[in-house]
């Protein structure tokens, strides 16, 4: 996995749209996944310059004087880290209704400014937010996916692929972080992801809020990271601390915010009542997750208990670094009823189409396993587009009524 090479950002289309008819535009996403990159490539190509908050001096001149700071800038900017001078929010917009041009500002951000209002509010109508995530597998690979297209248009064919086997732990493990992809051992990787995690707690969390346990939080992420894939459960979250449930909730929010958790939520219908309706929890990658666990691909395949887990959420979060590149509006669920059954990934193309994503660890698929897709397809009616069954074998292969077992490598090998 060692390499010194620039992978493609297959979101770089969606930015060049993006900067063409929108005078603010923000790529936010968890430090280290490749923002400042993707911004330094397409700006070189278009005149901007480029300002970085985490430079003290640049910051204290925005704190100082936002509206000055502004009103200097050149006509193309850059602006990295912007979370860090949260009133700089106003003076954009200012400066953007008095010149309403598309692409002036691109800004980036470590912390989701969708969870503050106020931020986000300030710019409506006036910017466009982009998802960057760490590297999807199909960019590691340079290789345009059409899972989702094949998934929704239920056109898999019978073919083979080569079984990923222990390989497949050891993907799980390696994460998507550019730097940590660039070390030359595993153990090195494990490394620079604990100080990851420790240096986004003591430096973006720290930023954000001002909490009294600042140490609890590292040891909460890796308590979430045993859970990922799981329904959320503040209970069982909060009972090693010595801390209220709110005050444990309060933190998961903050976790949130930098990217290193997220919530999955439930896929509702008015045709199927007796649906849970408590969100999923997953970690924001499985390269951190493994790290805080101790685990590396060999200790990790042996424990397929976990590597369940861990499965799940790479299929989900390879499905969520696509969706946000895909040309349509794709939004991601979890499906289970009172009854058990259960679809791990549910993705709405729009406002009607439903198709659902049931992930194995295992080398077999038999009927059985699509009792929860055929339950989902029941739910949404002639809005069911397809479902599959990923699995760690060799074959495509039709079970009817539009449901397959597919291989997992397809997620990244379909074209």
């Amino acid at each position: 996995m060692r390499t010194g090479r620039l992978y493609p950002r297959f979101a770089e289309p969606r930015l060049a749209e993006a900067l063409g008819d929108t005078p603010v535009v923000l790529i936010h996403g968890p430090r280290q996944c490749g923002k400042t990159t993707l911004t330094k490539v397409v700006g070189d190509r278009r005149g901007y310059t480029y300002f970085s908050f985490d430079d003290d001096v640049a910051r204290a001149a925005a704190e100082a004087d936002p509206g000055g700071f502004v009103a200097e800038l050149p006509e193309r900017s850059i602006l990295d880290e912007v979370q860090r001078v949260p009133g700089l929010f106003t003076a954009l917009k200012t400066a953007v209704d008095r010149d309403r041009r598309p692409g002036r500002y691109l800004l980036t951000g470590s912390a989701n400014v969708l969870l503050v209002p106020k931020l986000a509010d300030s710019l409506a109508g006036r910017m466009e937010i982009l998802r960057l995530f760490p590297l999807a597998q199909s960019e590691l690979t340079g290789r345009a996916p059409r899972f989702i297209a094949t998934l929704f248009g239920a056109g898999f064919k019978t073919r083979r692929f080569e079984r990923l086997g222990a390989n497949l732990a050891e993907r799980i493990a390696a994460g998507g972080y550019p730097a940590a992809l660039l070390r030359a051992t595993p153990r090195r990787r494990t490394a620079w992801y604990r100080d990851y995690v420790e240096a986004m707690v003591q430096r973006d969390v720290r930023d954000l809020a001002r909490i009294a346990s600042l140490d609890a939080l590292p040891r909460l992420m890796a308590l979430a990271s045993s859970q990922t894939a799981r329904l959320l459960n503040v209970t069982e979250l909060a009972s090693p601390f010595q801390l209220s449930r709110p005050t444990i909730r309060d933190y998961v929010t903050l976790l949130q915010r930098v990217f290193l958790l997220e919530e999955l939520p439930p896929w509702h219908s008015n045709r199927l009542s007796r649906l849970i309706k408590t969100p999923k929890l997953h970690a924001g990658d499985t390269g951190v997750a493994c790290a805080l666990l101790g685990l590396d691909a060999a200790a990790l395949w042996r424990d397929r208990a976990t590597l369940g887990q861990l499965l799940e959420t790479f299929v989900y979060q390879e499905l969520r670094r696509q969706a946000s590149w895909h040309e349509d509006e794709i939004r991601l669920h979890y499906f289970r009823d009172k009854d058990a059954a259960e679809v791990d990934i549910v993705l709405e193309r729009g406002a009607r189409e439903v198709a659902g994503v049931e992930v194995k660890a295992s080398a077999t698929v038999t009927a059985a396993d699509f009792r929860g897709l055929r339950r989902l397809a029941g739910a949404a009616g002639k809005r069911f587009m397809g479902g599959v069954v990923l699995y760690d074998g060799e074959a495509s292969a039709s079970f009817g009524e539009g449901l397959f077992a597919v291989p997992i490598r397809a997620l990244w090998e379909t074209t």
